[in-house]
């Protein structure tokens, strides 16, 4: 991450006079993984209380500069070819190249994310734990999806009424939707947007996945799949 700001940046024509603005950035980037945190709200909170903050201008090179770099990698908003769902938000979700740079930006490691439960970002019912598992798990699936030439995006109506974690759609316009859970065991309510999505879509809804940290993958009787993560793959 040094030699992102020391070197990358200059290379690429953007020398950083002053790296703290740009680690804040950085850290409120990561604070906000798996989410789609406005870039203004991402502002505030890498400049709490500050008057003379970045200009939009700057941080948007920021961000820009970091994609070209492949350090930030969003998964971007699910845009149906075949299918015409209402609602649909634009916004993409929040991800860096590995969740370990999420981890290390925020000073957290294997210890404190696994002992007491990490304090829950504003807006957000999972905790930062949660957060760098679905990360993880975007990983894992962005790379088996790009081999089975497919496209990647997330699914979330405006107001929050329904979201899906990932979307995974072929050339011919079926999908396969996955949530993501730090849980062992499944329950009703964590597969209802895969429910309500599976009577949205019908038969152009190829399967429909929970993906957990549990010990072995079985099909519930709605026949929803339930996958353990460390069972992924092409």
């Amino acid at each position: 991450m040094d030699s992102i700001i020391d070197r990358d940046f200059p290379d690429l024509g953007r020398a950083v006079r002053n790296p703290a603005p740009l680690r804040r950035w950085m850290s409120a980037y990561a604070a906000a993984v798996s989410t789609s945190t406005a870039y203004d709200r991402l502002l505030e909170a890498a400049t709490p209380g500050d008057l003379d903050k970045p200009a939009k201008t700057t941080t948007t090179a920021y961000r820009d500069i970091l994609q070209r770099l492949w350090f930030l990698d969003p998964v971007p908003a699910w845009t149906p070819s075949r299918n015409h769902l209402a609602r649909l938000a634009a916004a993409p979700k929040h991800h860096l190249a590995d969740p370990a740079f999420a981890a290390r930006l925020l000073g957290v490691d294997a210890a404190a994310l696994a002992g007491a439960e990490p304090a829950r970002r504003p807006g957000r019912e999972a905790t930062l734990l949660g957060q760098l598992f679905e990360s993880l798990v975007t990983l894992d699936v962005r790379v088996y999806a790009q081999a089975a030439e497919a496209r990647t995006g997330h699914l979330r109506l405006r107001g929050g009424d329904h979201e899906v974690d990932l979307i995974i759609e072929r050339n011919d316009g079926k999908v396969v939707a996955l949530e993501v859970k730090v849980a062992g065991a499944v329950t009703d309510a964590d597969v209802k947007h895969l429910t309500w999505l599976r009577g949205a879509l019908g038969e152009n809804l190829l399967d429909a996945v929970v993906v957990t940290t549990g010990p072995e993958a079985y099909r519930r009787r709605d026949g929803i799949a339930v996958v353990p993560a460390a069972l992924l793959g092409p």
